[in-house]
């Protein structure tokens, strides 16, 4: 969407109002989880003008809202790295499924609506024991533009299970994807933690740098600016102002607080079902506060039953220098972007590689040889990523665009 101004032209995506009778009608009911998980697959797209290609992905994931557990269905197409993010529930012997869907390289965006009936697959998908087969799932629906009523038919028919090979780190650039890309929260946020099991993250990176009373917080840029951050006046360096400075006078474009590491440690492991953190460290001082926190988060998923791994992410010389300040550098689970024997040097769990150094794949091999994890950064470009995922051997892939990543990951045969 574009809105004219006097001066400038200002690009959004916001997400469409969701209501729909149908669906918000008391007798309408939470799905089970059996019924939601039932419903993952690939599937064949068929509608009219080819909007969103010609298979799509459907995904479950899920956000801890206090003592509630909220369910999306994330429907992942390949064509203009478009997607849906939808909630289901059960109306009589139907299943219904609302949201909205969105495409990553421009600002277009809709409501959705869709439906299966018992005769499409609602049946078997209430069954206790689903026995979902090629055709057994009939999606039908309508989508529109902006805030249209939505009328043009789209259908989805279950083709096969998602694969499933070794397992991928499907990881988001920035907490989910930058804020000029329109998403609904801003990056390196709270909301953008949150909403990036929705995009299909696995994992997510996020960009540390620390304030001047030394507390480490999530921001990319190395100044306070007007691309991450309302007009208020401040500006400079980051790292001149202490947190509570921060905290009481800076808002992020979408209006919430810049978050501390731990706020943001937290959210992952008690709210979101993400597995994996790369934790990119953008300043020049002691490692030690990171280390201390990924110690005791490690300890924490542990406690809660969860299976998570972060890594302290080294981009550069300088950050491989300070990080082997740390006591028992080689034992601290680590991430090295730069010459593979400097990654062995130090005994980083994982060596990532830029992408535009190729698929590498003897030097994959090599790594996990030695039981080490490979990934590459960061990948946007659909032809590219597809060949990565169909060609080399990564582990892993960081990416603006996690939804592509991973309909091209789900579809692969």
């Amino acid at each position: 969407m574009v809105i004219t101004g006097s001066c400038r032209k200002i690009y959004e995506a916001p997400v469409p109002d969701l209501q729909w009778a149908l669906f918000d009608a008391p007798s309408s009911v939470n799905l089970s989880f059996q019924s939601k998980m039932a419903m993952e697959g690939v599937y064949n797209i068929t509608e009219e003008d080819g909007v969103f290609g010609e298979l799509a992905a459907l995904k479950l994931s899920y956000v801890m809202q206090g003592a509630d557990t909220v369910y999306h269905l994330s429907i992942l197409c390949g064509k203009d790295v478009s997607y849906f993010i939808m909630q289901g529930k059960r109306s009589g012997d139907s299943i219904l499924l609302n949201g909205y869907w969105r495409k990553m390289i421009n600002t277009e965006t809709g409501v959705a609506r869709m439906s299966i009936s018992n005769a499409g697959g609602a049946g078997q998908l209430f069954s206790t024991t689903p026995l979902i087969l090629k055709d057994s799932i009939v999606i039908n629906g309508v989508f529109g533009y902006g805030s249209e009523e939505p009328v043009s038919n789209i259908q989805l028919e279950y083709d096969r299970r998602l694969f499933n090979g070794n397992t991928f780190e499907i990881l988001a650039h920035r907490a989910g994807g930058r804020t000029s890309d329109l998403l609904p929260y801003s990056e390196n946020s709270i909301g953008m933690i949150k909403f990036a099991s929705q995009l299909a993250a696995t994992g997510i990176e996020i960009d540390v740098k620390k304030t001047k009373d030394n507390i480490p917080i999530l921001y990319h840029d190395n100044t306070l600016n007007t691309r991450l951050i309302q007009k208020n006046g401040l500006g400079g360096e980051v790292e001149k102002y202490t947190y509570d400075q921060l905290f009481t006078q800076v808002r992020l474009i979408d209006g919430q607080r810049i978050p501390t590491l731990r706020e943001a440690l937290q959210t992952i492991v008690y709210e979101t079902d993400l597995r994996y953190v790369w934790l990119d460290v953008k300043y020049e001082a002691s490692f030690e506060p990171v280390r201390q926190l990924q110690i005791e988060f490690l300890q924490k998923a542990s406690a809660a039953g969860r299976q998570i791994e972060i890594v302290i992410g080294l981009p550069t010389e300088d950050a491989l220098q300070r990080f082997k300040e740390l006591p028992d550098y080689r034992s601290v689970p680590s991430l090295y972007e730069l010459d593979l024997s400097d990654a062995e040097n130090i005994n980083a769990r994982v060596w990532a590689p830029r992408w535009t150094l190729g698929l590498q794949n003897e030097e994959v091999a090599r790594v996990k040889a030695a039981g080490k994890k490979a990934f590459v950064w960061t990948l946007d470009v659909p032809e590219f990523v597809e060949n990565f995922i169909n060609q080399g051997s990564f582990d892993g892939i960081l990416s603006n665009y996690p939804s592509l990543v991973a309909y091209y990951y789900y579809v692969k045969q």
